[in-house]
């Protein structure tokens, strides 16, 4: 694996993107896909349990589960250069974001299982995702959850509040109707859309609301 040292990437913005176990694999890889097309670079971190997931959801693509290989899958795929784009597994500790000296300027947990995000808000750094958020926490940089669960319990609604409080946004994958999907992409993208906003992300994957009376 490429090794994410040259100092000219030290001004480049960067953001983390972390898979969890949770639902929700087509919101990840189409993130990926956008952040690349706006050339920003990427730390793309995935746990065991994520793999999993994605085979299920996922299987036509045949997705490697070792972290070398999908980062070269993913380079492939979306057509990144090997420079934009770096995947780190649960277990990399040398890797920059585990580090308040080499943060990502955001970072974004998607999909955001109930268990990460209990780790999350309880300061747990049993892994890297987990250690990555903590760095954002602490360095005060923009961290986004996307949580996949239904319904929430008290715990989970509990430790959501928590993170927003440290202002962390929470941010359900709930896409909205008034747009009129014809497709399941058109939902994802109107989920990832949000992702982009919040990550002041320039984009053009879905029509915003009042643009059809501006002529925007």
């Amino acid at each position: 694996m490429a090794n994410p040292k040259s100092s000219n990437h030290s001004k480049r913005y960067t953001v983390c993107v972390a898979l969890t176990g949770a639902s929700g694999m087509p919101y990840a890889l189409r993130l990926i896909e956008c952040l690349a097309q706006a050339g920003v670079r990427q730390f793309v971190l995935t746990s065991q349990a994520a793999q999993v997931v994605l085979k299920q959801e996922l299987p036509a693509l045949e997705i490697p589960a070792r972290a070398g290989e999908f980062q070269t899958w993913l380079q492939q795929r979306f057509a990144i250069t090997e420079d934009d784009l770096y995947v780190f597994g649960r277990e990399e500790w040398f890797a920059p974001v585990a580090s308040g000296s080499n943060p990502a300027d955001a970072m974004v947990v998607c999909p955001c299982s109930m268990g990460s995000l209990a780790a999350i808000a309880h300061g747990m750094s049993d892994n890297l995702i987990e250690r990555a958020a903590d760095v954002m926490l602490k360095e005060q940089r923009k961290l986004i959850l996307v949580p996949r669960e239904m319904p929430f319990s008290v715990i989970h609604l509990e430790n959501m509040l928590t993170l927003a409080r440290q202002g962390v946004v929470i941010m359900p994958p709930s896409p909205g109707f008034y747009h009129h999907p014809a497709s399941v992409e058109d939902m994802v993208d109107f989920v990832v859309a949000r992702v982009l906003d919040h990550l002041q992300v320039e984009h053009r994957i879905i029509q915003r609301w009042g643009d059809d009376r501006t002529g925007a």
